[in-house]
């Protein structure tokens, strides 16, 4: 991750993540919709799997979990629970991806695999620390069963839609690097400026 280029693509991907949290997620919550976590989950792990198809080093997707965090704390209401569940989903993932997709050849059951683990892990984290270490009021009350809910039925969810999400991300990053390469400096700035018009969109929606 030492070259800039690089960065600026874990700064897109991260912020096209992160608008959709904004966009999207604040109307699937703001209707209630059922399992709106596992539609955001699954956009989220297409973003990391896309940008680790691009990028293929430990680290990269817990940037681009950062970006995201950081692109909802700037311009939608502050609700932290929901910046610690895109940072664990950020940090499941990469750990996941470095110790199963060192090869960029891996298998697609591997890619899929890598999806469902670390959608459980990412919820799974997410749930034991907003409940029994930040102390969030509404999961103190819900206690254990609302837990174990969390876990095994929106992470259960969320693993499902994963198996094929992330393979399918791969595919995207893969495709998308070969024929990127082919103009580098185009690519270049098409990153850049896509990425500076997704934050002065979030700007002027905020």
């Amino acid at each position: 991750m030492k070259s800039a280029k690089n960065w600026v693509w874990l700064l897109l991907f991260g912020s096209l993540w992160g608008v959709v949290e904004v966009v999207v997620g604040e109307f699937l919550f703001a209707h209630k919709v059922p399992l709106a976590s596992v539609w955001l989950t699954a956009w989220a792990f297409l973003m990391l799997a896309a940008a680790r198809g691009l990028l293929n080093e430990p680290g990269s997707s817990s940037v681009v979990g950062g970006v995201a965090s950081l692109y909802k704390l700037a311009f939608a209401a502050p609700y932290f629970c929901h910046l610690l569940g895109i940072l664990f989903l950020g940090l499941a993932f990469d750990i996941f991806a470095s110790l199963l997709l060192k090869n960029k050849r891996a298998q697609v059951w591997k890619r899929g695999l890598t999806g469902a683990l670390s959608a459980y892990t990412g919820y799974a984290l997410f749930a034991i620390v907003i409940t029994y270490i930040a102390r969030y009021g509404p999961w103190v009350a819900g206690g254990l069963p609302k837990v174990v809910r969390h876990i095994f039925v929106g992470g259960g969810y969320a693993a499902l839609a994963c198996l094929a999400v992330v393979p399918a991300g791969y595919w995207m990053g893969e495709r998308g690097w070969a024929a990127l390469g082919r103009h580098p400096r185009w690519a270049f700035a098409g990153a850049l400026a896509l990425t500076i018009v997704v934050w002065t969109l979030g700007g002027l929606a905020g």
